[in-house]
């Protein structure tokens, strides 16, 4: 058993936590008090020299001072470090050795945390607080000149996607490293395995592929390292990652999601890693079967184990069932076809269980009720059917149980009318009936006397709101969503009483009107504004200035128009596609600010917007997605945009820009999502998108005027899902090693983590009794990407993390086809028509079992269509036209389904075409 004490426990808290792991083992009574005793002679004696005479050495102050001259620090939290408070040991967050006055601990996290909005009032001052508290800049090397720093924690701080900085690796003393959610991006310096002293690794995010490690071997030698967190690094190409970690004899906690990892790689012959408590490896390349849990069944005291999304199928593995001190098990988002096992509901010591999101069917066995320290139970969107078993009661410490989305009984939808009895309620503070099929009238009546309502949300049911135009409602509402009633043509003018209001959702309400000048008055209160799907009209004037909230703001798809609205710089969100705003950028991107804007996601897609795009972004550096979409705007693409180091998604389809792809966009690695279509950018196709942007999930270069080859480099993009060059000027060879995309090379798998998937706001109001009332509300949009297959220009959103297309038509490509692209298992779209591709199609074509779209027309292909073929099940398009293939067409119900003109200028013959194939070597005369 291993036990240490953390000095800042020691000298500032006189108290100490006795940490060890595993907690099976155990020591007695005699032993224990042994130890403890020992810990609080030591604490005693540590602390009763901490207000001696002993200052904190001269050099390691000079170093601190030199550290934080490099730091941004907004809210001032390091004020007191300064020479008027000479004691380097009383500054804030240093902790000092007190016999030799050496610094061994800086704690400077963000004191809040994790910056996560919500919108209540007291939440709005805390994100606020939060963002102030944020330390940025540069990382000093003075830090150096702390001989015995031990503990360093950066955690939740914004460095802004600078690199960790390698000279870390050469602090020797280390203990803990704690650099989670602090913006660092790019390598791992794998000089951390140098630590040796290491106890705890942690650089999580919670944002995809800011850091990024090639391999996992530089761990190998933390033997004494007990919690590592690499969780949303990009690992795709550290394939050793279960061989390294499973020889780390001290690991206790692993955490390693929404990494891209491999989680088919071979499996060690035995599982070393025996003092694992917490595994967490979801939302990972999927290993579709149980050969991974089934290998992890020796682990008896692993407590957490997390396997959501990770493409696990068939049944719920039997391997969990030897797993008896799991307290925590996540198994959502997978294809679990089975019914629910009886030994799971044996797991007395369960205290989470979610299997929401699979395919699950069957009954809730009664024996649920022996799960008695369950708290939470997640199992919506099954097929789970029958009645929720009585003995549910027997769960006295449960907490939530979600059952949504299934054929239970006590689960079906609400419907038919909204009593108007509801409006008695007179203490009633949050009424919730969103997602049911509630029809009919709601009235003044339903709200008569509802004075102490605050919350409100009633999306998505066919009501029809039906009030006076004078309308004076009894409450004051914070949270007001609406979506899809029928609310009337004329803007609600009783929304101008509700002086509280932080939350509305007016989307999809039929509403035909202008906005009132009021409503944009009161709009400098809103957390979220979302009146998108509505026809309405007129100017917006400019946002007025937030000071309280950051707020997301959803105006798309209406008929608003003139010159585009001066922003606040406190807006993180806003989107005004699908609108009629005509004029240039430069007034909305370009005016001064008092402070940085905090703009995250912009979207002005599909507007009559025009001019050059101005040279001003980096007056934007928190920007993660663009879309200037369907627009006139012309001109070269402006190179202030390398400023933008946090993109991640970049919009520019159907504009009129040229000129070359700036070598600016190298200094935006995280970018995921690239569409330049549709423009007039030439020259050619630059070598370092597969050296610098190893992060591409879907480049789209069409329709431009690209030329020359098709850059080797290319081939590392190793997470590219969908890749389309089609119609440009490119020449020479495809290169071979295009079939080596990893996100492509497997069957099963689930897509990465887009960069704007679906936005999830946690709404937090207070009632009038002071007590926090809790809602999740869906808003926001979907990232979105233009696919050309099947003949069809296709716009995918909610399902574009399936997708698998590469489109290489209508160029001047020359040579064989490579047999390398027949690895491409996973893809679904593959066009090369219209080329000068000459030889014969692969023999294993078959191989590439999910295409659906299949493209070689019009090239010079000879020879015989593959039997293989006939492997293509899921095959609903297909054109092998003008070519110069010969011999019979394999046949196949499915292959003859096909029109004739999918083979029409070939040699070809037998079905579906009319050409009848030769009997005893004659070719009948047709």
């Amino acid at each position: 058993m291993a036990f240490y004490l953390r000095q800042s426990d020691a000298f500032e808290n006189n108290k100490v936590t006795l940490e060890y792991i595993p907690q099976s083992c155990s020591m007695n009574m005699f032993t224990r008090a042994a130890v403890v005793l020992f810990l609080v002679c030591l604490i005693t004696a540590t602390t009763s020299n901490r207000n001696s005479s002993m200052l904190c050495l001269e050099n390691e102050m000079q170093a601190l001072l030199r550290f934080k001259n490099d730091l941004t620090d907004y809210s001032g939290r390091l004020s007191s470090w300064n020479v008027v408070h000479n004691d380097c040991c009383y500054w804030a967050g240093v902790v000092c050795h007190s016999f030799n006055g050496h610094v061994v601990e800086l704690h400077l996290q963000n004191p809040y945390g994790y910056c996560t909005f919500n919108a209540s009032y007291a939440g709005r001052e805390t994100y606020m607080a939060c963002e102030m508290n944020n330390l940025g800049g540069k990382i000093n090397p003075s830090l150096l000149n702390l001989e015995q720093l031990s503990y360093l924690d950066l955690s939740h701080n914004d460095f802004r996607g600078i690199q960790i900085p390698s000279f870390i690796s050469s602090l020797r003393t280390l203990r803990y490293l704690n650099l989670s959610d602090a913006g660092f991006g790019g390598l791992i310096p794998p000089g951390l395995g140098n630590l040796s002293d290491l106890r705890t690794l942690d650089l999580g995010s919670s944002s995809y592929g800011f850091l990024r490690a090639e391999n996992f071997r530089w761990l190998s030698d933390l033997s004494f390292l007990q919690h590592l967190d690499l969780s949303f690094a990009n690992l795709s190409q550290a394939s050793d990652w279960l061989q390294v970690t499973n020889i780390l004899p001290s690991l206790v906690v692993l955490r390693l999601s929404y990494c891209n990892l491999d989680l088919s790689v071979s499996l060690p012959n035995m599982v070393n890693f025996t003092r694992l408590a917490a595994l967490d490896i979801s939302a990972n390349r999927p290993f579709g079967s149980s050969l991974l849990i089934n290998w992890l069944s020796s682990l008896a005291g692993l407590r957490f184990l997390n396997l959501h999304l990770c493409g696990i199928s068939g049944p719920i593995p039997s391997g969990l069932q030897n797993m008896t001190s799991l307290t925590h098990v996540d198994l959502s988002y997978n294809n679990l076809s089975s019914s629910i096992p009886h030994w799971l509901y044996h797991f007395r010591g369960l205290n989470s269980l979610d299997l929401g999101y699979n395919h699950l069917r069957g009954s809730i066995s009664d024996d649920i009720g022996n799960m008695t320290s369950i708290v939470s139970i997640f199992m919506s969107f099954n097929e789970l059917e029958g009645r929720i078993p009585r003995s549910i009661q027997k769960l006295c410490s449960l907490e939530e149980i979600y059952l949504v989305g299934n054929i239970l009984h006590a689960t079906s939808d609400l419907n038919g009318t909204l009593p108007e009895s509801i409006g008695q309620l007179s203490k009633l503070e949050g009424l919730a009936i969103h997602n049911n099929r509630l029809e009919g009238f709601v009235s003044e009546v339903h709200f008569a006397n509802l004075s102490n309502l605050g919350v409100f949300l009633g999306n998505d049911n066919p009501l029809i709101l039906q009030v006076s135009p004078k309308w004076s409602p009894p409450y004051q509402l914070v949270t007001l969503g609406l979506r899809s009633w029928r609310c009337g043509s004329k803007f609600p003018n009783w929304l101008q009483a509700q002086q509280r209001l932080i939350d509305l959702d007016l989307s999809s309400t039929g509403i035909s009107d202008s906005v009132r000048t009021w409503f944009w008055n009161l709009s400098s209160q809103f957390i979220y504004l979302n009146m998108s799907h509505n026809q309405l009209h007129g100017v917006i004037p400019s946002i007025p200035k937030v000071e309280l909230t950051y707020p997301l703001m959803h105006l798309s798809h209406n008929r608003f128009s003139g010159s585009l609205p001066r922003l606040s710089a406190n807006v993180v969100e806003l989107d005004l596609s699908r609108n009629w705003f005509t004029g240039g950028l430069s007034h909305f991107l370009c005016g001064s600010t008092d402070k940085p804007n905090q703009l995250q996601m912009l979207n002005l897609g599909d507007n009559l917007l025009s001019g050059d795009i101005p040279d001003c972004w980096m007056n934007w550096p928190s920007l993660t997605y663009v879309a200037l979409v369907n627009n006139n705007f012309k001109g070269n693409r402006p190179s202030s945009m390398g400023y933008l180091s946090r993109l991640q998604s970049l919009h520019l389809r159907n504009n009129s820009l040229n000129g070359e792809v700036p070598m600016a966009l190298q200094k935006c690695p995280e970018l995921a999502m690239i569409d330049l279509s549709e423009n007039e950018f030439r020259g050619s196709i630059a070598s370092w998108m597969g050296k610098g942007l190893l992060n591409l999930i879907s480049l789209n270069l069409r329709s431009n005027k690209f030329c020359g080859q098709i850059p080797s480099d290319i081939c590392h993009l190793n997470s590219l899902q969908i890749l389309d060059l089609a119609n440009n000027n490119l020449s020479g060879e495809i290169p071979r090693c295009m079939g080596h995309f990893t996100s492509t090379t497997r069957e099963l798998f689930y897509g990465h983590r887009f960069p704007y998937a679906l936005y999830i706001s946690e709404v937090i109001s207070y009632s009038r009794s002071g007590e926090m009332i809790t809602y999740s509300l869906f808003g926001g949009f979907y990232e979105n990407a233009y696919v050309v297959t099947k003949g069809s220009v296709l716009q995918y959103d909610t399902l574009l993390f399936l997708v698998r297309s590469m489109d290489l038509s209508s160029n001047s490509l020359s040579g064989e086809i490579p047999k390398e692209l027949t690895s491409l298992v996973g893809l679904q779209s593959l066009n090369l028509s219209g080329n000068c591709l000459t030889g014969v199609i692969p023999k294993k074509i078959g191989d590439m079992k999910l295409l659906e779209s299949l493209d070689f027309s019009r090239n010079q292909l000879s020879g015989e269509i593959p039997s293989s073929i006939l492997r293509l099940t899921f095959l609903h398009y297909l054109n092998f036209s003008f070519n110069n293939l010969s011999g019979r067409i394999p046949s196949s119900t499915q292959l003859q389904s096909f029109h004739a003109s999918c083979f029409i200028g070939n040699k070809l013959c037998g079905p579906p075409v009319s050409k009848n194939c030769t009997v005893d070597g004659v070719t009948p005369d047709n």
